[in-house]
């Protein structure tokens, strides 16, 4: 055998790829406003710990979509359907607060300000992204309001341009029936996030909002 021939030395293990730490680095990095440094604490720390608390996180995200469904009525995450703030008798089903995304549903919740009902558009028009209105529910927005007694429309949308251009061609569709349009109050910063905001600006944006 030549001597000088390449290879013929002994041979380390060959990568396989990716090691389980850093395919769950890689998945938690796609979760919103977490990066590869956030990640891979997140990855340390769950290894750190014990055996039951890996096995229990894996089961609960397991199973979450089993577990939770959209609300036919708002389309909120819930685990019942209509969702609890749908089939409580108690909240004002005359008002109606229309937000952005499930999670800014919860937001205002837990502000304990607002007493009516939601619903959840699922994003907000924006062209460059290819996102009209006919991706959202807005349909579903208008058969809510078409022969019931709906009396107000809270747009609790972001001050963005996206959230502003959503907000207009929701004023101007509205126009055809006999509801109130109003807007939350300019105490939210703009280009700010609704899931952001403390609950006492919050709770002052919507005792302050405004007529559109």
């Amino acid at each position: 055998m030549n001597p000088g021939a390449v290879g013929t030395g002994p041979v380390g293990p060959r990568s396989t790829g990716p090691n389980a730490i850093d395919r769950l680095v890689a998945l938690l990095s796609k979760l919103p406003g977490v990066g590869k440094k956030s990640a891979s604490r997140m990855a340390y720390h769950i290894l750190d710990g014990s055996s039951a608390y890996a096995k229990a996180l894996a089961e609960e995200l397991a199973a979450l979509h089993q577990a939770i469904r959209r609300c036919g009525t708002c389309g909120g995450f819930t685990e019942t359907d209509p969702c609890p703030v749908c089939a409580n008798p108690d909240r004002d089903h005359t008002l109606i607060c229309v937000v952005e995304r499930a999670q800014d549903l919860r937001v205002i919740e837990e502000s304990r300000e607002f007493h009516g009902v939601f619903h959840v558009l699922g994003g907000l028009i924006a062209p460059l992204e290819g996102v009209g209105p006919g991706d959202l529910a807005i349909g579903k927005l208008i058969a809510r309001i078409s022969g019931h007694n709906v009396k107000e429309i809270i747009l609790a949308l972001n001050p963005t341009v996206e959230g502003d251009t959503t907000a207009l061609y929701l004023q101007k569709i509205l126009k055809e029936f006999p509801v109130e349009v109003t807007r939350l109050a300019s105490g939210l910063p703009v280009g700010g996030d609704l899931e952001y905001t403390d609950r006492l600006t919050l709770s002052r944006s919507f005792r302050g909002r405004v007529k559109m």
